[in-house]
């Protein structure tokens, strides 16, 4: 096992703390891929011809004036750089689409700025020119810890680059983060125990780890349907699922979110709001947004499709194709649903507020006569791990 000693926490001391509230994040997707993995679902890209980063430049600034039009004035607790593979950027384009958001709100120094980056697609130089543009914090794409499973997986890295990925992260910004997928065909518990001891010996304090889902409309999908791709059946996934969590706590590592863990103080800013509910801009193709106007939520979804964006920006200052308008029982629907993804639970008073209601009483109290959920003091609501287990039933429950 290559081990990495753990560097200085001096380097964490310029980063704003986290204050608890739900902040207001800004979310900018870079659409584009090197290849599209087969698992994949998210609005990703593959071009064959060099992507005119300059042209999607200027766009996402376009896009950004109308989306703070609608917003108003805001003060950013969070930037996310998301996709795609943002690491296929330019540094200047980096610098660019961050320069763009602090004209367009108030940008406080030491917010958290994340960046999603491939293994395949680091360089060190290049890493260092995003440090310099702003980014603070790096999400890598490493999904697994042998090379059968990353070509299985289709990623184009091997485990040599993951992990030279992972020391040029770890030497340059003050935060990282890498992700892996569990829940492979035929992984066994144990197996499984190995590659997340191994993660953790290398992560600085935050891991996510999803199980692997097949999604509708992917390759997977189809070999899935064929019944070429097994994956692990309910009860499997469920003793993943219950490892993970106990070795990630046992190391130090708790879940604050289903599928994220962190060392304390270092959870994800960003996503963080996305789970408190808080507002966040969606800019670029594909990307989505919640922004409070008085008493309503506006929804907000661009055009996913690349080019056909970049010609609406152009042609009318944005690429938002959708804005609903969520009602109080839309939004506490939302509220409930996020927020019981996260270890510190809901605060029932937002939701009652929103909601105009109380928890049905026989509801509530059928789920924690079954250890489903569990109240915090008076004013919170959370899953147990065994309700996390079935977090979409509870869910649904509460919400009638």
């Amino acid at each position: 096992m290559d081990n990495f000693d753990t560097p200085s926490t001096s380097r964490d001391a310029a980063l704003l703390p986290d204050t608890g509230e739900p902040g207001f994040g800004v979310y900018v997707h870079w659409p584009f891929c090197a290849a599209k993995c087969p698992y994949c679902d998210f609005n990703s890209h593959v071009r064959h011809q060099p992507v005119d980063q300059e042209r999607f430049t200027s766009a996402f600034l376009t896009e950004m004036a109308a989306v703070r039009a609608i917003s108003g004035p805001k003060t950013v607790t969070s930037v996310f750089l998301g996709g795609g593979t943002p690491s296929l950027m330019k540094p200047e384009t980096v610098s660019a689409i961050l320069d763009g958001i602090a004209r367009h709100w108030h940008v406080p120094d030491g917010i958290e700025i994340t960046m999603e980056a491939n293994p395949s697609s680091v360089e060190a130089e290049r890493f260092r020119g995003y440090r310099a543009a702003g980014v603070n914090r790096v999400s890598l794409g490493v999904q697994a810890l042998n090379d059968r499973d990353l070509k299985f997986l289709g990623r184009l890295h091997d485990v040599a680059d993951a992990l030279k990925a992972i020391r040029l992260a770890r030497d340059i910004f003050p935060r990282m983060s890498f992700d892996l997928i569990y829940a492979r065909p035929n992984q066994t518990v144990e197996e499984w125990e190995t590659e997340l001891k191994e993660a953790i010996s290398y992560a600085v304090d935050h891991l996510s780890l999803y199980q692997l889902t097949i999604e509708e409309g992917t390759p997977f999908y189809g070999l899935h349907k064929a019944g070429k791709l097994i994956v692990p059946d309910g009860e499997q996934s469920a003793l993943l699922y219950e490892a993970t969590q106990e070795i990630t706590a046992r190391e130090g590592m708790p879940a604050y979110e289903v599928s994220n863990h962190a060392r304390p103080g270092a959870e994800s800013r960003h996503n963080l709001t996305y789970w408190r509910y808080g507002d966040y801009a969606g800019i670029g193709p594909g990307a989505h947004g919640r922004l409070t106007r008085g008493p309503e939520k506006l929804a907000t979804a661009t055009e996913r499709k690349p080019e056909t964006w970049l010609d609406m920006v152009e042609r009318d200052g944005h690429g938002i194709l959708d804005e609903e308008r969520l009602g109080f029982e839309e939004q506490s629907d939302e509220l409930l649903l996020m927020g019981l993804r996260l270890r510190e639970g809901v605060d029932l008073a937002r939701w009652q507020q929103l909601s105009g209601r109380d928890l049905d009483p026989k509801r509530e109290e059928f789920l924690l006569e079954h250890k489903f959920i569990e109240r915090i003091g008076n004013s919170r609501l959370r899953c147990t791990p065994s309700g996390m287990l079935i977090l979409d039933s509870v869910v649904a429950d509460l919400a009638c």
